[in-house]
Order: structure tokens, then C-alpha cells, then sequence
């Protein structure tokens, strides 16, 4: 008897700790790690209270990109979590994937922020590239991120990527109407 209790616990411990070594796995192995969003809101998934966007861009030199990302945010104790998948196109190489966690701390945040010439919310935080299909950004690559969101009725959004060395390509500025960038920057 004491041997089927044994295994079942050494069975229920497995079973708990096999979801959280693949996650391990996804985020060192340097494999996609995103899932695709076509949708044109909000990502669903928003913690609450919530930060999320989705945007599209054409740069230079014919290269596009998207990128979508959503999670929780705490102003008060200036903590924030998620996940912001970018992938671009173009520049001589295929489609490359870059997934980066936020936090856990935000750097500078602001309800009276002013940018493209309108009013709106800021948060700037530190990213780390946690999946990554590029081979020149590697896994554990620093950078930050300065998500906007303008309100009154105005729709002049945006999210700017700074990646440090190896993931200069990552360095990317999303900005433009509802169409190309849907931003949701708390306070609500």
C-alpha cells in the first residue's frame, strides 16, 4: 500500500511540474514561442488591470513588421508582466520571430504624457528576448519597450522596441491611427 501512495505522489509531481519544463524549454530553446493574433482589438489574455496593443508597419527598404503583446500592470507598485511577440520581413531575410517578457519592474510611467503632438498614457519598461528565430538576437538579449496610448478620442498610438547588441534589428517603432496600431496603456 505504502508503494501505490509512493507512486502517485512521485506521478502527481511529475504530472505538475511537466507543464512548467516545457514553458522552460520554449522560452531557452530559441524556437517560436508565439502564438499569431489577426484580430484588431486588443489581444485577449489582458490581465487586469490590463496593457495590451497589436500594430502593423512597413519600414524601409520594403521590410514590414507586426507585433502584439498583453499582460498586467500595477502602477501603484510599478510592477509589470507578458509577453510582446514581434516578427519581421523583408531585408534579405525571411520572417524572423522575437519574443520578449516585460518587467517586472516598469522604468517610467505617466497619465500626462505628450507624444506626435497629443496627450496620452506612457509606460516604459525593460524586455528580455525569451524565444527568438533570428539567429543574430539571441535568447537573453536586453532591451526595453515605450508603449503609448493617446486618448480623447484621438488615435496617434504607438510601441518602440530599443534592443541592445545583436538585436539591433529588433529596435523598431510602431506608430500610426487605430488601423495600423490599437494601444491600451492603463490608467483607463
Amino acid at each position: 500500500m505504502l508503494w501505490a501512495v509512493c507512486l502517485c505522489a512521485a506521478g502527481c509531481l511529475a504530472v505538475a511540474a511537466g507543464p512548467t519544463a516545457d514553458i522552460g524549454a520554449a522560452e531557452g530553446n530559441g524556437g517560436p514561442w508565439c502564438t499569431s493574433y489577426s484580430g484588431n482589438g486588443i489581444p485577449p489574455g489582458s490581465g487586469i488591470p490590463p496593457w495590451g496593443f497589436h500594430a502593423a508597419q512597413s519600414f524601409r527598404r520594403g521590410g514590414s513588421g507586426s507585433a502584439h503583446g498583453w499582460g498586467e500592470i500595477n502602477l501603484n507598485t510599478n510592477r509589470i508582466s507578458g509577453k510582446i511577440c514581434q516578427t519581421l520581413f523583408g531585408g534579405g531575410a525571411s520572417g524572423r520571430m522575437i519574443a520578449v517578457r516585460l518587467g517586472p519592474r516598469i522604468s517610467y510611467h505617466s497619465h500626462t504624457a505628450f507624444m506626435w503632438g497629443y496627450e496620452g498614457n506612457v509606460v516604459k519598461a525593460p524586455v528580455k528576448v525569451i524565444s527568438s528565430t533570428d539567429s543574430k538576437c539571441k535568447v537573453g538579449v536586453v532591451g526595453r519597450v515605450t508603449m503609448y496610448a493617446s486618448y480623447n478620442g484621438v488615435k496617434s498610438d504607438s510601441i518602440q522596441f530599443f534592443m541592445n547588441a545583436g538585436c539591433r534589428d529588433g529596435s523598431r517603432l510602431y506608430h500610426g491611427s487605430a488601423s495600423q496600431v490599437n494601444a491600451q496603456v492603463p490608467p483607463l
